[in-house]
């Protein structure tokens, strides 16, 4: 990995956003994830290498450490903001269809859940692990998961639910997208949820944080 390379990663892990950033303190005045990766593209490095060995490597760094309870929420909001300020620079290129996505991820917090922090931690870092991310918002009907699945076929999907009293409705949304879609991969996840939930209610895969998201659809695709 090259030096410019491995400085991305840590910025994503660290998250710094940008020169101006004051977070973290010993990487004060330094240059961040916005100026590297702008630098790394005009120095030649490809797009797919930066999202590859800097973005998705620090990403992975800091999902993990949190996974550990090493990192904590504020420590993936900011490794977000760097990805995001990243990200920036490389959406040329998957517009351009120079670089590709690792897939589409389609997620949502299921009908009559209004919270959003843990769905929008999983959205984050699955974009900044190279995937498409479609966040259909709360609030989600099985009618709306079913109508993001035809859009976008071959995409995998996420349920997210905080309350006992609204994850009930995940086993009716997966049945729903089987239905037209009996192959879609369905993760579900939310501090209720379990794996044993996941199992009965005949989810693919039961995520219990964001790191777990990635690293299962890393390992399936």
């Amino acid at each position: 990995m090259s030096e410019i390379i491995d400085r991305i990663a840590v910025c994503l892990e660290r998250g710094k956003v940008n020169r101006d950033a004051p977070y973290p303190p010993e990487l004060r005045g330094e240059d961040g994830a916005d100026e590297l990766t702008r630098r790394a593209l005009d120095e030649g490095i490809s797009a797919e290498t930066v999202l590859a060995e800097g973005l998705i490597v620090g990403m992975t760094r800091v999902g993990r450490k949190y996974s550990d309870g090493k990192a904590f929420v504020p420590d993936l909001l900011m490794a977000a903001k760097a990805m995001k300020a990243a990200m920036a620079h490389l959406k040329p290129f998957f517009d351009s269809g120079q670089t590709h996505h690792r897939g589409t991820f389609v997620i949502g917090t299921v009908e009559g859940d209004l919270h959003d922090i843990g769905k929008n931690l999983v959205a984050m870092m699955l974009e900044g692990g190279g995937y498409k991310v479609i966040d259909l918002g709360v609030n989600v009907t099985a009618a709306q998961f079913v109508q993001a699945v035809r859009d976008n076929p071959g995409c995998s999907v996420g349920l997210s639910a905080l309350l006992t009293t609204t994850m009930v409705n995940m086993e009716k949304i997966i049945k729903a997208v089987h239905e037209v879609s009996p192959n879609t991969p369905i993760l579900v996840g939310g501090a209720p949820v379990t794996d044993d939930f996941a199992r009965r209610i005949h989810a693919t895969a039961y995520a219990p944080d964001p790191q777990g998201a990635l690293d299962y659809l890393a390992a399936a695709t």
